[in-house]
């Protein structure tokens, strides 16, 4: 794998973590909203922190739509997990949110596994297709 392929998914992982983080932060300070009232939807936007969460998990979207171009989702979603560890940590000391030892452990669970899928190809190739029989018979 080369270094920009390293890139794209280290861009994957931090603007998805940081993207979701800032989100959070923001709609905290928005409040509850309603799909009813489509007008709460574009108040939230105008929160400085939401719309810098859009924007970060726009580039989420953008290097994740690159990793898949050139790499199966089975290697790309486990390889980008390990986001999950980077969103726990902000959410731990940048949000002051609680999280349990429960969580950290399914947490390393998750990273365990993705060593597992690194040790594989990141494009399975398809099987060539197979030739079909010539028939030597004549048929009358």
């Amino acid at each position: 794998m080369t270094f920009r392929k390293y890139l794209v998914l280290a861009g994957v992982t931090l603007c998805a973590a940081t993207g979701d983080s800032l989100l959070s932060r923001g709609m905290k300070e928005v409040g509850s909203i309603s799909l009813r009232h489509p007008s709460d939807l574009l108040l939230a936007i105008t929160n400085p922190w939401v719309a810098i969460g859009i924007v970060l998990l726009l580039g989420f979207f953008a290097s994740y739509m690159t990793a898949l171009s050139w790499a199966d989702l089975t290697y790309v979603l486990p390889a980008t997990s390990l986001g999950y560890v980077l969103l726990a940590i902000i959410a731990k000391y940048g949000l002051h949110e609680e999280v349990t030892p429960m969580r950290w452990f399914g947490i390393l669970l998750i990273s365990g596994g993705v060593g597992f899928v690194t040790q594989g190809p990141e494009l399975t190739h398809p099987a060539p297709p197979k030739k079909e029989a010539i028939s030597t018979r004549v048929t009358p």
